[in-house]
């Protein structure tokens, strides 16, 4: 075989390599179907049992928040905050429709990600691995990895609503 033949071989041989792996990401690509924003966690004080997690999640097919974890915490759980009688309770929920291409808002007054019986305290400035799963309407579940920042907001103390 001479030196232009096996130059154009292993051209052709790259060239597959190259569009094979570019097909690997594009499929990895693919399969980030929900998009998580803006997610912080609120600042705890000394002695603080729980706080709360907050964000944005946007999915792009019609899926569900079905839970989360964070080594922050001994449990977690998604809440919901609902506004009866001029009184504001909090529940668990087994999970949070996320409709197709909506963002869905995960606030102190809505939905939101409960960190009960804190390891230790959170500090503003801090950052808190947090990992969620979706479910698609396919069935098939997505993993989502996020660091939530702390911040130092007067919001709510949550830890009272227990």
């Amino acid at each position: 075989m001479n030196s232009n033949a096996l130059q154009s071989r292993f051209t052709t041989r790259v060239g597959q390599l190259v569009l094979g792996l570019s097909m690997l990401g594009l499929a990895g690509f693919a399969c980030a179907q929900t998009q998580v924003e803006d997610a912080w966690v609120r600042a705890s004080v000394a002695g603080q049992q729980s706080t709360g997690a907050f964000m944005t999640v946007t999915a792009s097919s019609d899926s569900k928040l079905i839970s989360a974890q964070s080594p922050a915490a001994k449990t977690v759980q998604i809440h919901q905050s609902t506004m009866k009688n001029d009184v504001m309770s909090m529940q668990a929920v087994e999970f949070v429709p996320l409709p197709a291409g909506k963002a869905v808002a995960f606030n102190s007054d809505s939905y939101h990600v409960m960190l009960i019986d804190l390891v230790a305290q959170v500090k503003e400035g801090d950052k808190v691995p947090m990992v969620l799963t979706v479910e698609h309407d396919d069935g098939k579940k997505e993993v989502i990895n996020i660091e939530a920042p702390v911040r130092a907001l007067n919001m709510m103390d949550h830890s009272k609503m227990h």
